[in-house]
């Protein structure tokens, strides 16, 4: 861990050969961070206890192989919204990349595409929309935070648009920030010259402080700009947020194309269900053909196949990949993403699942 008189060590430009797994780049990337972006990157909301359950909940979902299948010739390719995947692991949006590396963004994006792996861009990203999707080679998606209005959100829809972006994800479960006492405690403050440079400098401003009801969500999205957003952009839209299964028919109702099933990684609201808990009730409401993705908690590839079996398309990674990112770069992610990709198919081998098409709550026992 970094003191004063020792600052944090620069990322490594090559893989350490202790690093084997998700878990291992967690460690390491401590040496890498300052307390100050460990703060940011590990907190949860309130007392945590959200971020602690959503790994918990996996633990707690045994594996029930059955190892006669034939798998031969088994593979993780998929289909999501029009475009092939050679696996179902996407890097989630995460905020501010160049907090947890000097190249942010743009490490991680050559990271993806050194592994064939879709990445969503925050809205708070670092780097510009455009320089990201120049560097990109698969697909991007966008993840918008709604922008306090239909006009200012559609433009930054627009650049998205023009950029390449595949899909537009809009989160809807952080329109204020949560309370997130161990940034508090540790005094989180965003250096000098990191910032959310794709906004307007008020919506740099940020989105925490006083008069909740009477200022903050006044600007806050409702379900007729779901379907106003839907109405206008020329992506599949998809939610990112939702843990209630009557939110979960509106969305759909309202014409969505996908749903990320989501608690924020603990960030937002303390004491809310695991996102692998809600799963389950989610695909009984959408059904078994609309796209529904989950994050939180996912740490290895036995994970993923759980979240599969249990209904999701695909899965999104989020705080492992930037343990790596601080680690050793867009090597580090690219890395990371292998050690997921093998753990996953080597589940399915032993499981007896050939394709993503097999998983099902057949492998599993005591699913939620």
């Amino acid at each position: 861990m970094p003191s004063a008189d020792q600052p944090p060590l620069p990322p490594v430009d090559r893989i350490p050969s202790d690093v084997v797994a998700a878990d291992d780049y967690r460690q390491a990337a401590r040496r890498h961070l300052n307390d100050n972006a460990w703060a940011y990157l590990q907190g949860g909301a309130a007392d945590e206890l959200t971020l602690d359950d959503n790994v918990e909940a996996f633990r707690q979902i045994s594996l029930l192989p059955q190892p006669l299948n034939d798998v031969r010739g088994g593979h993780t390719r998929l289909k999501l919204f029009g475009r092939d995947y050679a696996h179902p692991i996407l890097l989630a949006p995460v905020a501010y990349q160049r907090l947890f590396h000097p190249a942010g963004e743009m490490a991680t994006v050559l990271g993806a595409g050194a592994m064939q792996a879709g990445m969503v861009v925050s809205s708070l990203a670092t780097c510009r929309l455009e320089e990201i999707a120049a560097q990109a080679e698969a697909p991007l998606w966008f993840q918008l935070y709604w922008q306090g209005s239909r006009a200012a959100s559609l433009e930054l829809v627009r650049r998205a648009e023009a950029a390449g972006y595949s899909v537009l994800v809009l989160t809807v479960d952080a329109a204020v920030f949560g309370v997130r006492n161990r940034e508090q405690r540790a005094g989180f403050a965003l250096p000098a010259g990191i910032a959310a440079v794709n906004l307007a400098a008020a919506a740099n401003a940020g989105l925490s402080g006083a008069n909740v009801f009477d200022r903050l969500m006044t600007t806050a999205p409702h379900w007729d700009d779901v379907a106003w957003l839907v109405e206008h952009s020329r992506l599949p839209v998809v939610l990112k947020g939702i843990l209630h299964p009557q939110d979960a028919r509106r969305a759909v109702e309202a014409g969505v194309q996908g749903i990320v099933v989501s608690n924020h990684g603990g960030r937002t609201l303390d004491t809310t269900p695991a996102s692998i808990d809600i799963l389950p009730a989610i695909k009984t409401v959408v059904g078994a053909d609309f796209p529904l993705l989950l994050d939180g908690g996912i740490r290895r590839g036995s994970d993923i196949f759980k979240a599969l079996a249990l209904g999701a398309s695909a899965v999104l990674v989020g705080r492992p990949y930037v343990h790596a990112l601080a680690t050793a770069g867009a090597l580090g992610v690219a890395h990371l993403l292998r050690l997921l990709r093998e753990e996953l198919e080597i589940t399915m081998a032993l499981c007896g699942a050939r394709d993503l098409a097999a998983l099902d709550a057949q492998f599993l026992l005591n699913p939620p």
